[in-house]
């Protein structure tokens, strides 16, 4: 295979782009591209024996029918710094070669994330694990947020203060708070990122890792702009149906009478809840 080289990648190589109030993503390196994914899928043929539109069609073939191994031959290397707790949520994605910046060799530095006054709510009623869509009244959110920013000053005071008494860097740290800034090089293949982004950019992950994907996936098109184009009409936002809902559906679909209805459902109960859910809202459970 010959060597793929990406203009619009080589651009951006080095440049950081700023997410939340600290952080950035920057390309460090990739190994192929479109073609790549091409040329993997047809290893009997050489470079440039087909269209672009041929090339085009072919990829958005591999990605609608689920064949993955020729994206696998593409990768990305990225320089990311984030807080601890979005590197706790992005570090589940156990696919990708991590290596990332140790506070029991390096002093960390005083940057913690701090959220805007917009982006401070209250726990959501309906879901169990994010944010309310409603911010806070201004006033109460910025007390919240000073509150934060003097817990995190605090912290790091008495890390200074530890590491200034001779203790050990690895047991001075251990009080540092999940809002700290880590850094980290994070390589992973084309398959696999796009598995990533299709969980995280989703809307009901975490916001403050959402944007750091949407990033990511800015970056991806620079390398890989058809697989990009091939994974957003495909696979974003897309969902899955089991067997039994697929029957549902199928059912529904058939209009065996003039409501609809044939005899029971092939659903009941919470089974029905969750593929009305998917239908309605495209939430994948």
């Amino acid at each position: 295979m010959a060597h793929t080289v990406s203009a619009e990648a080589e651009e951006i190589l080095d440049k950081e782009f700023p997410v939340l109030d600290k952080g950035f993503v920057r390309l460090v390196d990739y190994l192929g591209g479109d073609a790549r994914v091409v040329e993997a899928a047809r290893v009997s043929y050489g470079k440039g024996t087909k269209s672009y539109r041929e090339d085009a069609a072919l990829i958005d073939y591999l990605l609608r029918n689920q064949h993955t191994s020729p994206f696998e031959q593409v990768a990305l290397t990225f320089h990311v710094k984030l807080p601890i707790f979005v590197a706790r949520q992005w570090i589940r994605h156990r696919t990708a070669r991590v290596n990332e910046i140790s506070g029991r060799y390096s002093v960390m530095k005083d940057d913690c994330y701090v959220p805007d006054l917009a982006d401070i709510a209250a726990q959501s009623i309906d879901n169990k694990q994010g944010r309310s869509d409603e911010a806070l009244d201004p006033a109460k959110a910025a007390e919240i947020r000073a509150a934060l920013i003097a817990g995190q000053k605090q912290a790091y005071a008495d890390y200074t203060a530890l590491l200034d008494t001779g203790l050990a860097r690895e047991i001075s740290r251990i009080n540092l708070p999940l809002s700290l800034y880590t850094e980290w090089y994070w390589q992973i293949d084309l398959h696999n990122l796009f598995h990533f982004l299709k969980l995280r950019l989703d809307t009901h992950a975490q916001k403050e890792i959402r944007l750091y994907a949407k990033i990511v996936f800015d970056i991806t098109k620079k390398v890989a702009p058809c697989c990009c184009k091939a994974f957003e009409r495909h696979a974003l936002g897309a969902v899955s149906f089991s067997r039994h809902e697929f029957a549902e559906l199928q059912r529904r679909l058939r209009h065996f009478d003039a409501n609809g209805n044939n005899g029971e459902t092939a659903l009941s109960g919470k089974a029905l809840e969750r593929f009305e859910e998917k239908l309605v809202n495209g939430k994948q459970r």
